[in-house]
């Protein structure tokens, strides 16, 4: 077996096909404007192809496809072992196109090539098997009724499902929103970002070719403009979301001017990550910490970006920390030993430095700071992490969607857990000591959809939900929570004399 080392990457990337049209209805075709922008990698700065830029008459044609093999019921009509097997099908097509989709996920968004081979592609294809293995087990009720009654109470699918998508996960977040809607029996139309639209595209094809019917599955890369456009549009009856709070708001007035088409976001957040005097391990507490701000560049919803140290511990705390960080100095994405890859794109760099910068004014910047391997022409920032004692920096406030870490401390458990809650984001959070009803009590008190007790982002299995409270959004992806959200609830009572 060849060795996948850097050589045998830029070797595959030579010969690697970029598709950059949208595909609608069952084939590829460029957008009805003409309109085309170019697809950059943040690796090297280099145009890597040019992408169809969908309008409004990209949006309807695709909406029209959707809701024309919604109503031929040529999906949501077959029985739910038909669409089983034909997901499967088109989960193992994934599984046997990972090298092609995880190098395509490392050109266009600068990952690493060693987590899209072994999180984002893999990730993806599991979350299309799962829910094709949940479709024939979901069932519904036989409700109480007068003796003379039956009553049915089932679960039907939505109608035109939009999903909206964003930049950072670009295939694994799009198969947490179109695996359960076309499991539960929708037809989808995707918009991915416009910073990372290739492997969306290139997957429509192989879901053509496993037997997803035209129409069923579409994507339309384009601007923020088409997101807008999906919804807006009066024939979509529902949209997800995973992005900005900021953007979010706005789909949810679009919704409300349009259709009052259901809507679930899955939005901003700022995780805190708390270690308590009686933390079991430093150690591995201080590499958690690291790993859940600089993993994936921290360029993740869920990172924990506000590190809540008590006092008693904090010096011997940073000194394991700051030796942490040490293992995510930035790299080449395409080399395997890089554990940490380039920033999205030059704007996402630019508004992340901005971010530094603010922070030298408010904080104590201890380590990082800095764009590194400008050389390169590609857009890398290293491990950065402040000293702070304002909980209410704008570093501390904001989320910054990049590798920046503050670090606050506490003196009680009151105070952390305060700390903690005082931010409008509620997406995530994390506590580490030994005490079990510490453990239960402040994870109780936290304000967020996920708690981690002595570890961080970990359990990213199916069963189990995710999303937010408060301006983190509402509804949760994953789980058989997430088919529910793609489906209308209906009560049948039949009268029996």
């Amino acid at each position: 077996m060849e060795s996948k080392d850097l050589k045998y990457w830029q070797d595959r990337r030579a010969t690697l096909h970029f598709e950059g049209r949208a595909f609608i209805d069952g084939e590829y075709r460029a957008s009805e404007n003409g309109k085309r922008f170019d697809c950059v990698s943040p690796i090297d700065g280099k145009v890597l192809t040019e992408i169809a830029e969908c309008g409004a008459s990209d949006i309807d044609v695709a909406v029209a496809a959707a809701r024309r093999a919604f109503e031929q019921r040529v999906w949501c009509g077959l029985n739910p072992r038909q669409r089983k097997a034909i997901l499967l099908r088109w989960a193992a097509s994934i599984g046997e196109h990972l090298d092609e989709l995880a190098l395509l996920e490392t050109l266009d968004a600068g990952k690493p090539v060693a987590d899209t081979t072994t999180v984002d592609v893999p990730g993806a294809a599991y979350c299309v098997q799962w829910f094709a293995e949940a479709i024939d087990k979901s069932g519904g009720e036989v409700a109480p009724a007068d003796h003379h009654l039956v009553g049915l109470v089932t679960r039907e699918p939505i109608g035109v499902v939009a999903a909206v998508v964003p930049w950072n996960f670009p295939l694994l977040m799009a198969s947490w929103k179109f695996a359960p809607a076309l499991a539960a029996g929708n037809s989808v139309v995707l918009k991915p970002s416009e910073k990372s639209p290739l492997t969306a595209i290139r997957i429509a094809q192989l879901a053509h070719e496993a037997g997803i019917p035209a129409g069923v599955f579409n994507v339309v890369p384009g601007t923020g403009e088409a997101g807008k456009q999906l919804a807006l549009h009066r024939d979509v009856d529902c949209l997800a979301f995973t992005g900005s709070t900021q953007v979010g708001k706005l789909i949810m007035q679009y919704a409300g001017q349009s259709n009052l088409k259901r809507v679930w976001l899955e939005l901003g957040g700022k995780s805190p990550n708390i270690v308590m005097p009686d933390c079991p391990d430093l150690d591995r507490a201080a590499q958690a910490a690291a790993s859940a701000i600089f993993y994936n560049m921290g360029e993740m919803c869920t990172a924990g970006s506000r590190l809540l140290v008590h006092r008693d511990i904090k010096a011997t705390f940073l000194d394991k920390l700051l030796a942490a960080a040490r293992r995510y100095q930035p790299g080449n994405p395409m080399d395997p030993n890089t554990s940490m890859g380039a920033i999205v794109d030059h704007a996402q760099m630019e508004r992340v430095l901005d971010y530094i910068r603010a922070g030298r004014e408010e904080a104590n910047l201890i380590a990082g700071g800095s764009r590194v391997h400008c050389d390169s022409g590609g857009f890398y920032i290293e491990p950065t992490i402040f000293d702070n004692d304002k909980p209410d920096a704008r570093i501390v406030r904001e989320e910054i969607f990049g590798p920046v870490l503050s670090v606050l401390t506490f003196d009680t458990v009151d105070e952390a857990v305060r700390i903690a809650n005082e931010s409008e984001y509620g997406l995530a959070a994390a506590v580490w000591t030994s005490d079990l009803a510490t453990a239960h009590d402040v994870s109780r008190r936290l304000r967020a959809g996920t708690v981690w007790v002595n570890c961080y982002d970990e359990g990213g299995d199916m069963n189990f939900p995710f999303g937010g409270y408060k301006q983190s959004g509402n509804g949760r992806d994953k789980s058989l929570h997430a088919l529910e959200k793609y489906t209308e609830l209906k009560s049948t009572l039949i009268r029996l004399q």
